[in-house]
Order: structure tokens, then sequence, then C-alpha cells
């Protein structure tokens, strides 16, 4: 297998996983290309590359510059953007947390809390919506602290020691 083609794989596969973790496969496809570029790419570049229209870039390189993993540039005498990729691997880990945990998580605690409040009657159908709800609310509580402390881990001389073994 040659450069070109290991490339396209990796691409291919990065956009594939995209899927999985919430987002489209351009988008993944996108940021793929921009983690292995070593020099920041333009629209047109990265649409030449992925064969992909200019709204579908355009789109996607917006949404990836609004989760705070790919940003805008620019060259010396040039009027186009460019847009690089983070390439700490852990700095993109945390900041895909942060936002799922914003666009995912907060919404439903924030929901949980809401029904929690409420003040119902004491049916069997009643009480055990309030079970569930409490059962729910408790663990999505707990993935909460679990994700603070990941995304805080190098504050923390401990965390920060297990999280670069891990690295």
């Amino acid at each position: 297998m040659d450069f070109e083609d290991a490339k396209e794989k990796y691409i291919q596969a990065w956009g594939t996983l995209g899927s999985s973790w919430g987002i489209n496969k351009a988008m993944a496809q996108i940021h793929a290309l921009l983690l292995v570029s070593p020099h920041p790419l333009s629209t047109e570049e990265i649409m030449e590359e992925l064969q992909i229209s200019r709204g579908n870039a355009n789109m996607n390189v917006r949404a990836l510059v609004d989760w705070g993993l790919i940003y805008k540039t620019y060259k010396s005498g040039d009027r186009k953007e460019y847009f690089v990729s983070e390439k700490d691997m852990w700095s993109v880990a945390k900041q895909v947390i942060r936002e799922r945990r914003k666009r995912e998580l907060e919404p439903a605690l924030k929901m949980l809390d809401e029904v929690s409040r409420l003040d119902f009657g004491n049916s069997a159908e009643e009480r055990e919506f309030k079970r569930m709800t409490k059962d729910l609310r408790k663990m999505a509580k707990n993935s909460d602290k679990l994700l603070d402390t990941a995304i805080r881990a190098e504050e923390s001389w401990f965390f920060g020691s297990i999280f670069k073994l891990v690295k």
C-alpha cells in the first residue's frame, strides 16, 4: 500500500467512525484530513481532496470550528481562509468530551432535574416513573462528574499522572 492509499483508507475509516460519535461522515473526513495535513488547507483544497461540494465543505468546516476542533488561519498576502486542526489528540478528545457533554448530557440533566421536581400522586405507575427518573438522574450526574474529572485530569497531579501513562 502506498502513501496515498494509506491516507485514503485512514480518512475513510475516520469518516465511518464519525457516525459512531454523533457527527456526519463528511465532518469526520474533513477533520481526519486536517489532522494529517502538515499545513493549513483552504476550503477549495478540502473540496478537491475529499471530492465534496462547496456547501458540504463550508457547512462541516463551520461545525468543526464551532466544536473547537479546527481553527481559521490566514496566509500573508492571501485573502482565503485556511484551516488547521488541533494536533494534540488528548486535547482533541477533551474537546469532543466537552462538546458532547454540552450538547447531550447537559440537556438531559436539565430535563431530569425539571421532571424530578414535579409532584405526582402515588399510583404504581407514578412511583415507577419517580424511581426510574431518579436513577437516570443519578447516573447522568455521575457521568457528568466522570467527564469533568477526565477534562480536568491534567490539573490534578494524580489523574494527570495516570493520563500521561495512557498517552
